[in-house]
């Protein structure tokens, strides 16, 4: 049997095993908030298809080309949404297209990466989801994941660097190639922030797996990590690290993760 993992699984686990534990193996729900996201999502689709679908015998897309990508994927909003989408468009073609003298085709563009980790005889599969994937002229990858918050907001050092190993260790095995940079391109703002990839970032997470799949395996070592992140768990309620009198944690339908992972020789 395998063991899916995912950045933001890992993530989690950095942050505090028990929340972990709660949420991915006893299966615990919380309670989520979600906004509108088919702005954002459209935003997505047509800059797919305006890099994947440009006719690269010509050195630059046109603004009128990315108009038709965005015409093609507006069709569900609102007025105002088309009208603001289209100036975040303008704004990407005026910063990242317009002051190129040619772009390169990506290697892929909205998709899935995926790969494989083997510890303490677990399987594990690496699964992410990528906005565009780009071969560097100086070898190597970048990949490039579109945001369209209204703020530039950056996640944590160590969670970045957490999705730059997982990342690094999928397109490996995937392109035979090195991810060089991750990079966060906030369409609003038009800014471009790169980190650096390296293999100490892979490094970094086989160990984490490595502990993970120890914890796993003997299913025990689940204990809470408190910290900043205590104050935004929505798990805090069952939490002996940050209630005095923790609620009892309740009993689910779904069988914890670990008991398929572990039902093999």
């Amino acid at each position: 049997m395998t063991y899916q993992i995912s950045a933001t699984k890992l993530q989690t686990y950095h942050r505090c095993p028990y929340a972990y534990f709660l949420r991915y193996e006893h299966k615990l729900t919380t309670p989520e908030f979600f906004g509108s996201a088919a702005l954002g999502n459209a935003l997505h689709q047509a800059l797919a298809q305006c890099h994947r679908d440009w006719h690269y015998r010509f050195p630059l897309p046109t603004m009128q080309w990315v108009q038709q990508c965005w015409q093609e994927h507006s069709g569900g909003l609102s007025n105002s949404q088309v009208v603001e989408g289209l100036k975040i468009l303008e704004q990407y073609y005026r910063n990242f297209i317009a002051t190129e003298v040619s772009i390169r085709q990506p290697l892929a563009v909205e998709g899935k990466i995926q790969g494989y980790l083997q510890v303490e005889n677990l399987e594990f599969v690496i699964s992410g989801r990528y906005d565009r994937i780009d071969f560097l002229q100086d070898g190597g990858l970048e990949l490039i994941d579109y945001k369209s918050s209204r703020e530039v907001k950056l996640p944590d050092a160590s969670e970045i660097d957490i999705q730059i190993g997982l990342y690094y260790l999928a397109l490996e095995q995937t392109y035979r190639q090195s991810l060089q940079y991750l990079s966060l391109l906030f369409l609003r703002t038009g800014e471009k922030i790169r980190f650096k990839a390296t293999g100490e970032h892979r490094k970094q997470v086989q160990t984490m797996v490595g502990d993970l799949a120890v914890r796993l395996r003997h299913d025990r070592g689940w204990e809470p990590t408190p910290g900043k992140q205590c104050d935004r768990c929505t798990f805090a309620r069952y939490c002996p690290s940050v209630t005095a009198n923790p609620a009892p944690v309740p009993e689910t339908r779904s069988k914890p993760q670990l008991q398929l992972a572990l039902n093999f020789a």
